[in-house]
């Protein structure tokens, strides 16, 4: 103990010498330039002044020294040495012979220097130390007709400048003294009851947390709380590990069907797959770089993919490859476009696809979001095909199995999961040039009916390419259904109901429904209480809150749900004042003229309905159209007493599961759309129609008038479900059908 409190005490003393040292070699080197300056200054000032002198004295001496009038030049030097300020004058013949010099002249010990200047016939000075004085002499040379005949020596006290030159490192000292001394007491106190005691407090949590004697929070002080912050992910990280662990051992001990967890996936996939890597292909990148006040931050854009599939990624590794977006996502990726990722934490590799442009523009603004999204969605919008749209979507296409196939040019059998309608002539380009490659696509929004399909003027193309896949899943078997009816329609192949599978070009492609969830538990589930400054920053003080959380895309219903608002204010005044509406809209596909009119509309809506029944204190409709992130959601998850889904016709949605997941309290009402994917798996939720203003309002109603006996029973099986089936069983599900058949 007295070891180690001595040890401190060294460590101590050396921070606060290494700290003393630096001072004094920063003031040390300020007064030597300081010094080095005046000494300067001095000089240069008195070299001037005994130049200005001697040329004025020599008008006076030249007459009397050329006519041998020495009498005179006596006369002349006694009169200035004695009113002037001089230690001597003198002056001497061309030979460097005294002519007529003041008492006790103090000149320089080399008897040339007055010889010399007359040689060079330029005017000189120098220093000399006599008795411990010091004289500056400036020697002029006498002239007459132009011929030097003589030299005029004038002799100042030069003492004052090393008297200042000293002044000047007497007062640094003693500045330094001082500063050395509060210094070095401020850094003791500093190191010793700051910085020791906090990371002594520090070590202590973590020994608390190593040993599993405490939550998985690091105490320090606020000065400490960054690191504090990271120690506490890293703690939290093993925290869940170790929880994961037990539970899979538990599982195996017992063989009982736990729930699917992170751990738990990896070790199906060593399993299954024996170590084959694993490899995403999708548009949407999980990450974005952004160039924000000449900093690079990231973000997670807002999505329903990369919300289900990056845990699978942070779960399993492997490779996600996806279409670099951000400003700054080349400055960040390396010279092959590929960064580690999460940028807390990395697990997996993203490799970044870079497009132009004009890329951008055909693929997917134009034929991905202008054709097929309304295409698949019965949001009656109406889609727009053209042809070089078209040839851009083929074209980009290509690049991304082509980025593939460059990566997996050593990988034997490799894996590859295949996301969404951007990439729907991929699956086929990769099992043209790998046949070994085991693909899977999964089509994350609905399959429309085959005669709604049968619109689109490549739609054979687009079959064929996704036929190239082993396997395709949907999040429904009506999904499933709908596309088999297509294929049948449109490709010459043979159909096998009973397995549910396409036999085209000698491939056989397998459909299955594979509803997509979300990571539980994870990042969705409350774990601790919300921040109660958050509505309060967002001037929300209403008793109830509403809460709808979309992009902005005309297939979430938005306006919809403001109208269903808007009748539940005029057929229940009561609600006015009391009730408000938070709506998070994130902004998307913002340069498409559709979604340009989708977010005006959104907010002329919000407008109206706020100058209908809005007051100076209240407004039924708050607005936020930005991003936030899933801290941000889970903390508003929790606060609200509603979540609000009315998609008029979405796959999935992946939003319901998210409040059902965060409500640790089993409290809160879900009211859901019956026409979106998520309506199938959430059996609490109440369903509504969002075509029918009538028909929200009446749940709405239901909702704020629900006893917390009902809210506790619907809300508890709606978390058993997204709990039996998350995100983690999912993946092995998709990946186990897929193995299985190779």
């Amino acid at each position: 103990m007295f070891a180690g409190t001595m040890r401190r005490m060294r460590q101590v003393l050396f921070v606060t010498g290494g700290a003393v040292l630096a001072v004094t070699v920063i003031v040390g080197l300020f007064a030597l330039n300081q010094a080095n300056q005046e000494q300067l200054e001095l000089t240069s000032r008195l070299q001037s002044r005994s130049q200005v002198l001697a040329d004025s004295l020599a008008e006076s001496i030249e007459p009397s020294y050329n006519t041998k009038a020495t009498s005179t030049v006596q006369r002349v030097i006694d009169r200035f040495v004695s009113s002037e300020r001089l230690a001597g004058l003198g002056v001497f013949d061309n030979s460097g012979i005294a002519v007529a010099v003041s008492e006790d002249i103090p000149l320089p010990e080399d008897a040339r220097f007055i010889t010399d200047v007359m040689d060079s016939d330029e005017p000189q000075g120098a220093f000399v130390r006599r008795d411990g004085e010091t004289y500056y002499t400036f020697v002029l040379p006498l002239h007459e007709n132009e011929r030097v005949v003589g030299a005029l020596a004038v002799v100042q006290n030069a003492t004052y400048i090393d008297e200042s030159i000293g002044t000047i490192w007497r007062d640094n000292l003693i500045r330094l003294l001082f500063q050395v001394i509060v210094f070095a007491g401020a850094i003791f106190v500093l190191v010793r009851w700051v910085f020791h005691r906090s990371i002594s407090k520090m070590v202590k949590s973590l020994q608390s947390v190593r040993k599993g004697e405490k939550s998985d929070t690091v105490s320090g002080s606020s000065f400490f709380e960054p690191l504090a912050g990271e120690i506490s992910k890293v703690t939290k990280s093993l925290h869940q590990a170790r929880h994961s662990a037990s539970e899979e051992a538990r599982m195996r001990l017992e063989k009982i069907d736990s729930p699917w967890t992170a751990e738990r996936l990896k070790e199906f996939i060593k399993a299954y797959l024996k170590d084959r890597p694993i490899f995403v292909l999708s548009n949407g990148e999980p990450y974005v770089n952004a160039k924000v006040k000449n900093k690079i931050e990231w973000r997670v854009p807002a999505g329903g993919v990369v919300t289900a599939i990056e845990p699978v990624m942070e779960a399993c590794g492997g490779t996600w490859i996806a279409y670099g977006s951000g400003d700054a996502d080349k400055e960040t990726a390396d010279a092959e476009g590929k960064l580690k990722v999460p940028p807390d934490e990395p697990k997996y590799t993203l490799k970044r696809v870079w497009l132009t442009p004009q890329e951008v523009k055909g693929y997917y603004n134009g034929f991905s979001n202008d054709a097929l999204w309304p295409l698949c969605h019965m949001a009656h919008v109406r889609p727009q095909f053209r042809k070089e749209d078209w040839l851009e979507y083929r074209k980009v296409n290509g690049l991304f199995a082509k980025t593939f196939l460059e990566e997996v040019r050593h990988v034997e059998r490799p894996i590859v999961l295949v996301q969404d309608y951007h990439l729907a002539l991929v699956p086929a380009l990769i099992k043209k040039s790998r046949p070994d490659a085991q693909v899977a696509m999964f089509w994350h929004i609905p399959w429309p009916s085959a005669a709604q399909f049968n619109i689109c003027p490549w739609r054979k193309e687009l079959l064929e390419g996704m036929l190239g896949a082993d396997l395709i899943g949907f999040h429904t078997q009506q999904y499933c259904n709908n596309f088999m009816d297509t294929v049948a329609n449109e490709v010459e192949s043979r159909i096998d109901l009973e397995h549910f599978s396409v036999f085209h070009d000698d491939h056989q492609t397998f459909a299955k429904p594979f509803p997509v969830s979300i990571a539980y538990p994870g990042s969705a589930e409350a774990t601790e209480g919300p921040d109660p400054d958050v509505l309060e920053n967002l001037g929300i003080r209403s008793k109830n809150l509403l809460l709808g959380v979309d992009r902005l895309d005309y297939i979430k219903g938005i306006p919809e749900r403001f109208r269903g608002l808007e009748f539940l204010l005029d057929a229940y005044p009561q609600y006015r004042g009391k009730v408000t509406l938070l709506q998070i809209a994130s902004p998307t596909r913002g340069s498409l003229d559709k979604y340009g009119e989708y977010a005006n509309l959104v907010a002329a809506e919000t407008e109206r309905i706020n100058g209908k029944f809005g007051t100076r204190e209240w407004k039924p409709i708050v607005l936020e159209r930005r991003s936030y992130s899933h801290a941000e959601l889970r903390d508003l998850y929790q606060l609200a007493d509603v979540c609000l889904v009315t998609s008029l016709h979405d796959g999935m949605n992946l939003v319901a599961k998210e409040f059902a997941a965060a409500r640790g309290d089993e409290a809160g009402v879900l009211v859901l759309s019956q026409f979106a994917g998520a309506s199938r798996d959430l059996k609490g939720a109440l369903l509504i129609n969002p075509y029918s203003a009538e028909e929200t309002s009446a749940a709405l109603h239901t909702a704020l008038t629900m006893p917390k006996t009902e809210q506790h029973k619907r809300m508890k099986m709606m978390r058993t479900s997204v709990r039996d089936y998350n995100i983690y069983r999912w993946s092995a599900e998709l990946i186990k059908t897929l193995s299985q058949l190779g």
